[in-house]
């Protein structure tokens, strides 16, 4: 079967791009390796709009329910669970086995095996978090370390915490815990900061708020919550244990693209190249929203919101051109 269109990611963006797709009846598949994105493993959201709070369980559950209510028998939208896309490659006439060949057309692969054709692609299949690795960190985590300050951050107001990175996500999310944490320390492995100097100067204004350079993170302590962090001066090697309630960890992201890079242009940091216009890759035929691409913030809503751009830009495409 040809497609309009094949959407790749359940996360925000995927499954947003998926609703909006069934309504304006474009005959699109929907693979999803993991419903929910990265939100799924957070124990409470508070920032996704128009609910004061749910599980990251919940919010994958609403984004799957969602989506199903607009596909299955005589709906445009058809959903492949549980697989995760492994290439995509520009269809010739002439190079396939399907029936029907449509010129300038994509062939879209899964692990299954399987082959999907179609005009056009949305490349929505989100990012994760770059791990800390040190003692009781996979144990504590979601138990005071956590990922995503906007969704935790306001759970530890007026409480110690630590931010760990020294780049524009660490420092962009110092200041947002700064606004009702009692305090804040960032902790960075080099001796500069990458983040912009101006953000730097302007956070570390703040009386709450200390940054330590040059350490290495060696363990998160605690028994069923975070009680406190060591670290060890990488000059001295001198260890100190900070008592704090919570650990924010900004040390990068790693883009889900590895099955795009041979298609579609990336950035140093793996991410897919956008117009943020129209959410446009370098390649015609070819968008992308969410974690995924290299816009500048990285959130639920807007995933979503770039999903919805991306589709509406999609749509005029295959109806206009």
């Amino acid at each position: 079967m040809a497609y309009d269109l094949i959407i790749i990611g359940g996360g925000p963006a995927g499954t947003a791009a998926a609703v909006y797709a069934a309504r304006k009846r474009l005959k699109t598949l929907l693979v999803v390796h993991e419903w929910g994105g990265q939100s799924i493993v957070s124990e409470q959201v508070y920032n996704w709009i128009g609910t004061l709070a749910l599980s990251g369980n919940e919010l994958a559950d609403n984004f799957k329910k969602h989506v199903m209510a607009n596909a299955g028998e005589g709906q445009t939208l058809s959903v492949r669970e549980g697989e995760k896309v492994i290439s995509i490659k520009r269809t010739v006439l002439g190079e396939t086995s399907l029936r029907t060949v449509l010129e300038n057309s994509f062939s879209v692969k899964t692990e299954s095996g399987e082959e999907f054709q179609t005009k056009t692609i949305l490349i929505a299949s989100g990012s994760g978090r770059r791990k800390l690795v040190a003692k009781g960190a996979d144990k504590l985590e979601h138990k005071g370390l956590t990922y995503c300050a906007s969704c935790d951050g306001p759970l530890f107001a007026d409480q110690d915490v630590v931010v760990i990175g020294g780049g524009n996500a660490g420092f962009e999310t110092a200041a947002q815990l700064l606004a009702y944490c009692k305090s804040v320390t960032l902790l960075h492995r080099s001796k500069s900061f990458r983040a912009d100097e101006i953000t730097v100067e302007k956070v570390l204004k703040n009386p709450k708020m200390k940054a330590v350079k040059n350490v290495d993170i060696l363990e998160v302590k605690g028994e069923n919550f975070v009680e406190g962090i060591v670290y060890k001066d990488r000059i001295s090697g001198v260890e100190q244990e900070l008592k704090v309630a919570g650990i924010f960890v900004e040390i990068g992201q790693i883009p889900n693209t590895d099955f795009s890079k041979n298609i579609v242009p990336l950035d140093e940091y793996g991410r897919i190249k956008i117009n943020p216009l129209n959410q446009k890759t370098e390649v015609p035929d070819i968008w992308a929203a969410g974690d995924c691409t290299n816009v500048l913030y990285h959130q639920n809503n807007i995933a979503s919101g770039d999903a919805v751009r991306a589709l509406e830009d999609i749509y005029l495409y295959l109806h206009t051109k």
